[in-house]
């Protein structure tokens, strides 16, 4: 099972979903036979690598978080012990 083909949220795999959802129209009853099994393939390829784009991106971004909450925790332990 695959996400929704909406275009806008998978502008990476644009050309893909067109593709096989072109098949789909062109080959209504050859679709349940394998017609468009290869362009099935290649659009979880291409949702496998957008996944893997996406959760590289998001663990940088928390690391980048982890450390400002690092640097305000320090901060407010000197602010805390003063004078």
């Amino acid at each position: 099972m695959h996400p929704p083909l909406t275009l806008h949220r998978h502008p990476m795999c644009a050309e893909i979903i067109e593709a096989f959802q072109k098949c789909h129209v062109d080959h209504p009853v050859k679709k349940f036979f394998g017609e468009c099994t290869d362009l099935k393939i290649k659009l979880d390829q291409c949702f496998r690598q957008e996944k893997a784009l996406k959760r590289k991106a998001n663990f940088e971004e928390s690391k980048k978080f982890k450390e400002r909450l690092q640097a305000y925790k320090r901060e407010m332990a000197e602010e805390n012990k003063g004078p």
